[in-house]
């Protein structure tokens, strides 16, 4: 059986529903509840509203879209120059085995070498060990030096004196 061709292209707006599909199956896959209502329709906004925060990349096997990334600059003082960084990527575990991935990654390093990024930033779950795989395939390195720090929205307001 011959598998569907792969491509991958910008997310358009009728297309929200099916990325925001993907997304749940993304939080599904990473045991994390999924983005509710009121989410849902921010992060269409950020994507695809007047102002856009963030870009999304769709990975189609054939007409199905099977997977996607999202991504936005950040900028390095010391490069003078931006850096892509990786929000998510993910591809439907029925669609790993067809390079999906593999096109999506490597679409999103084309769109990194576009904008002039001197780099391409993302974080993985320690625990997931598939993704750590696929990233040192590419040569991808693990940064040791480098911790991720959080402030979450009740921390902000601790932070700023709000109550």
């Amino acid at each position: 059986m011959n598998s569907p061709p792969i491509t991958v292209r910008e997310a358009r707006p009728e297309e929200g529903p099916r990325l925001l599909e993907l997304i749940c199956a993304l939080a599904e896959y990473e045991k994390l509840d999924p983005p509710d209502q009121a989410a849902r329709q921010r992060l269409l906004n950020d994507i695809f509203g007047p102002r856009p925060r963030l870009g999304a990349l769709l990975v189609f096997a054939g007409e199905l879209a099977v997977g996607y990334a999202l991504i936005l600059e950040t900028y390095s003082s010391f490069l003078a120059l931006p850096t892509l960084y990786l929000e998510d990527i993910f591809v439907l575990s029925d669609y790993r085995g067809v390079h999906a991935g593999s096109a999506l990654f490597r679409a999103v390093v084309a769109e990194a070498k576009k904008r002039g990024c001197g780099r391409v930033d993302w974080v993985v779950l320690d625990w997931n060990r598939l993704a750590q795989d696929f990233y040192l395939r590419y040569g991808a390195k693990h940064l040791n030096d480098w911790q991720c720090w959080r402030l979450n929205q009740q921390d902000m307001d601790r932070v700023l004196g709000v109550n």
